[in-house]
């Protein structure tokens, strides 16, 4: 904060320059002036935030000095020292706005006294307006986002308070000419920076984006956004790609944009910008950077959604391992094949995921012969990367299913029944599966008719006729596919295991459930 001494005796001049600490006060001391002259010379250059002057002086007095400064810098404070102990300068100089009146016998505590409550009137007006830009800025930001994502047709005040803001930014109106401009709705988001720095970034972002382009900004927790004025060769794509480039060089950062349909008036804006946030949610699948929009996403159709019984197959065999390593791996490239899928849409990418890990949650449910409390696991909030959330689901998953088993002497036994569930597809012998566990067949045998109260085969037959009844209420598949999944070759002999465990044939026992056969 900067304040003028001005006085026309040197010796005062010199006295109130040299006998207080002014850096001290947190003051910075121009260079002194000799009159009322040199003071309006100077002052709207150096912009003082406090001026000290004498009172009475040859042409240009203190009251006049203090008028005219009034008049130049309004929020400038101003301190009258005289030699006059004159209550009449006194009042005419509080009515010209001066915030102290001090004689120049006054001790300099006195002094410094009414400099420090200047510099208080300065710095609270500088709150004030501090605070009054903010509700300013808080008030257009909710006039924009109305705008963009309900329409101001319904508030006139509202559009014209809008109109005002655009208009003062040359958004709305082609400065050369005066007519009126089209305009297009920009999202933005950079990274690149340490997560802790993002909003710093994004700032950065903002005042060069503002300083380059004809625009209003809008700055949430996702993206920057902006309202930037459309003109061929200026900010159509290659212009908009040139602020962008200009963004990322200085920032040393990658920036990805979704720009939105060109607007012909205010309304059409929130057609703008849900085509920008629509061409953002492709963010990651189009690439973590450049400028895209509606053309580039026309094409995609969907990709896949669901896992292949292969690709559950292989996560069932990772989970029974414990092998986080192979876990990453496995999620790492379902992931990036996910995102290269050149038809893929968010959509479709948000149900592949969801598959992943409901195939995990179903492989730990049947893996369990004990209830298993889901509410353990953590939720994908779909907020970081993909494959470090999928990884950290399915990780828990896997934790959750041997933690269990390390908690029980014959844990190789429930590792077993894990195994078994998950290959009952095919042949699995009582030797396979005791060779999994490392245990000795007939010891094997012998514990595992204790934990489960029935013989190997016994409990096989139950989990194959368990699964072929969930698959005849859940799907359409045909009878015959059925049986070979659960383990049967020979569909006559799983007809006659199926009817032997429910009463009914496969056929019989779908169309009492659902009315419908398939064969």
């Amino acid at each position: 904060m900067r304040i003028l001494i001005v006085d026309d005796e040197v010796i005062i001049r010199t006295g109130l320059c040299t006998v207080i600490d002014w850096k001290e006060l947190g003051l910075e001391l121009l260079p002194a002036a000799s009159s009322g002259e040199e003071a309006l010379e100077r002052i709207a250059e150096e912009k003082p935030h406090i001026v000290l002057t004498d009172i009475r002086m040859p042409g240009i007095d203190g009251i006049e000095l203090a008028r005219e400064v009034k008049a130049l810098l309004p929020d400038t404070e101003i301190v009258i020292l005289t030699g006059y102990d004159d209550f009449s300068y006194a009042q005419q100089a509080l009515r010209e706005g001066v915030t102290d009146y001090l004689l120049k016998t006054s001790r300099p505590e006195e002094i410094i006294k009414a400099a420090l409550k200047a510099k208080q009137n300065v710095m609270d007006k500088w709150e004030t307006m501090k605070q009054e830009n903010l509700q300013q800025a808080a008030l257009r930001n909710q006039l924009l986002d109305r705008a963009l994502k309900r329409g101001l047709h319904d508030d006139a005040e509202a559009r014209e308070q809008l109109r005002v803001w655009f208009h003062r930014n040359g958004v709305d109106v082609h400065p050369e000419s005066g007519a009126a401009a089209a305009m297009q709705v920009m999202l933005v988001s950079v990274s690149g920076w340490e997560a802790g720095l993002t909003e710093l970034l994004q700032g950065a972002a903002q005042n060069i984006l503002f300083e380059l382009l004809p625009c209003v900004t809008l700055m949430n927790k996702e993206h920057l956004l902006l309202v930037v004025r459309y003109e061929e060769g200026g900010t159509d794509q290659a212009g908009l790609k040139s602020a962008l480039k200009r963004v990322t060089e200085t920032l040393k950062c990658t920036a990805f944009a979704a720009l939105g349909t060109v607007a012909r008036d205010y309304e059409s804006l929130r057609d703008s910008y849900l085509a920008a946030k629509e061409v953002f949610a492709y963010q990651g699948l189009l690439g973590s950077q450049g400028l895209y929009t509606l053309a580039d996403i026309q094409e995609r159709s969907g990709g896949r959604t669901v896992l292949t019984e292969k690709e559950e197959a292989e996560l069932a065999a990772i989970l029974m391992s414990g092998n986080a390593t192979d876990l990453r791996h496995w999620v790492n490239q379902r992931v990036r094949a996910l995102m290269e899928d050149a038809f893929a849409t968010p959509m479709t990418v948000q149900g592949y995921l969801q598959s992943m890990i409901i195939a995990g949650h179903r492989w730990l449910e049947r893996a369990n012969s004990s209830e298993v409390s889901l509410s353990k696991l953590p939720s994908y909030e779909g907020e970081g990367r993909p494959e470090e959330e999928i990884f950290k689901i399915l990780t828990a998953v896997m934790n959750l299913f041997h933690q269990g088993l390390d908690q029980n002497k014959y844990a190789y036994v429930y590792k077993s029944i894990a195994y078994i569930r998950d290959n009952l597809h095919q042949p699995i012998s009582l030797q396979q599966v005791a060779g999994f566990v490392h245990i000795n067949p007939n010891h094997f045998s012998e514990v595992f008719k204790r934990e489960t109260g029935c013989t190997y085969i016994e409990f096989v037959t139950q989990e194959r006729m368990k699964r072929a009844v969930d698959l005849l209420q859940s799907t359409q598949t045909k009878v015959s596919d059925i049986a070979r999944r659960v383990g049967y070759e020979d569909i006559k002999y799983f007809t006659q295991q199926f009817k032997k465990h429910t009463g009914q044939t496969p056929s019989e026992y779908r169309q009492g459930s659902t009315g419908v056969d398939k064969i």
